[in-house]
């Protein structure tokens, strides 16, 4: 061996990241820690050794594909963005901040999974057993076929799984856990990524379903080091406003599927609630005839909702007027002003300028912008929208419509709520017209920024 080159043996790895260094250091130079770097155990085995303990190749058409099938969760949001279930030998990454609901949910998922046979175990690292079963109570779910293990140790938790049969495994949180070949306390990046590496290797040996419950950082992030969201099968946030009711179900990461589905809750004292109509709960209480009211046809990943936007322009009551947005971005709303008042005439100086989305989700596809333009525009002339009309349509810098992805999804969901006119990007295409005239949905196109003026001139008419 070349001098000055480091053997295997010499290896360390640093516990907060996982990266490896040829040899001790004080600090590691991926994360900047001091004092990690410890020497990494299993490196240096001989060629004949690694082939001794390493499965033997297989063909690619060989393989059988009926064990990665899913099972389904029994809820039904939840299987809609894991693409039918849960796949036996996964291990899913659920976050979300505190008291959205992740633990309402697995338990939710534990009762529907557990049979006598194979009973759902729940490792409580958090809450102590009295606290899991007074939530269930609550919540009237089933409680004979899920098992609690309140242990924090990662290689207890995988005996105690395989011991008891477990068909699925849910830890509360991935945080709580500690490996014994790793230092540092738990919650450290190091101590997290070798205790999910454990669980990754327990469920593929034993093709038994794993969910790891994670914290979320004040940037929204999954708690711990990066290579944690590498490891695992499954990535899922499950957001929403502490204020509203309405929760959102998202995969970032998903090997068995499409990551472009979303799944909607409502949070009520009895436990979560399956939205499979989510547009009716977010158009509830719309005010009908009021300045600054439009609904929008929009995309959350594959998924089109109906939703609210309202505007308020007043007399700025400070010499900088303001511009502010509640589930709009701030700068989008900044830039549709700007192009209102240079391609159509609509002044916002000296005024304070609110825009919000209601219900509690939040908006930043570009499909959204007509409808914002509209509810600016209607709410600085104090001119009502036709309650019965949708919009969708992005708006570019010199005050051009621009077509959106997916229309015709959009328009059918707002036919199927019962919408008489939908405002698009022009030119529309006569086929699509047809269609949905047939449903008693009137498709109008709109060519630019310009013509918005035109549309409210023609609706404060009629309403005259």
């Amino acid at each position: 061996m070349l001098a000055g080159m480091a053997k295997p043996k010499d290896l360390h790895r640093c516990t907060d990241c996982g990266a490896t260094a040829p040899r001790w250091l004080g600090r590691c130079t991926t994360c900047d820690a001091w004092g990690t770097l410890e020497p990494d155990p299993g490196q240096g085995a001989t060629t004949a050794e690694a082939l001794g303990s390493a499965p033997d190749p297989v063909m690619l058409d060989s393989v059988d594909v009926s064990a990665a099938l899913p099972f389904p969760t029994g809820v039904d949001e939840l299987d809609r963005v894991l693409d039918g279930g849960l796949v036996p030998g996964s291990v899913t990454l659920l976050g979300g901040e505190p008291g959205v609901g992740k633990s309402t949910l697995v338990l939710e998922v534990l009762a529907n999974a557990g049979t006598p046979r194979h009973p759902a175990l729940l490792v409580c690292g958090e809450e102590s057993p009295g606290q899991v079963r007074g939530r269930a109570e609550r919540l009237e779910i089933r409680r004979d076929n899920v098992l609690l293990l309140a242990d924090t140790d990662v290689d207890a938790v995988c005996a105690h799984a395989e011991a008891v049969d477990a068909g699925l495994v849910v830890v509360d949180s991935v945080q709580t856990l500690q490996s014994g070949g790793c230092s540092g306390s738990p919650g450290t990046p190091g101590q997290v990524l070798a205790s999910a590496q454990a669980l990754v290797e327990f469920a593929k040996r034993t093709g038994r379903s794993v969910v790891l419950v994670g914290h979320v950082t004040k940037e929204g992030d999954v708690a711990g080091p990066r290579a944690l969201e590498h490891v695992v099968d499954t990535v899922l946030s499950f957001e929403g406003d502490r204020r509203h009711a309405l929760r959102m179900l998202r995969a970032h990461k998903h090997r068995f599927g499409g990551t472009d589905e979303v799944g909607c809750f409502e949070m009520r004292r009895g436990g979560l609630v399956a939205l499979p109509d989510p547009s009716t709960r977010l158009l509830e209480g719309r005010p009908v005839g009021v300045p600054g009211s439009v609904a929008a046809a929009v995309l959350d990943g594959a998924r089109p909702l109906l939703v609210e936007a309202q505007a308020l322009v007043v007399p700025a009551a400070a010499p900088i007027a303001r511009r502010s947005g509640s589930g709009v971005d701030t700068a989008r709303l900044a830039l549709v002003c700007a192009v209102l008042e240079q391609h159509a005439g609509v002044r916002f100086a000296g005024c304070d300028v609110f825009a919000a989305v209601t219900g509690g989700v939040s908006v930043t596809e570009s499909g959204f912008d007509l409808a914002l333009v509209l509810a600016l525009a209607s709410a600085a002339l104090e001119v009502p929208i036709e309650p019965y009309t949708v919009v969708v349509g992005e708006v570019g810098l010199a005050g051009e419509l621009r077509p959106v992805p997916r229309l015709e999804q959009r328009l059918r969901e707002a036919a199927h709520h019962g919408f008489c006119s939908a405002l698009v990007p022009a030119p529309v295409p006569s086929d699509l017209t047809l269609a949905f005239e047939a449903h008693g949905l009137e498709i109008v196109g709109v060519g630019g920024i310009a013509e918005i003026l035109h549309v409210l001139e023609t609706t404060d008419t009629a309403a005259a």
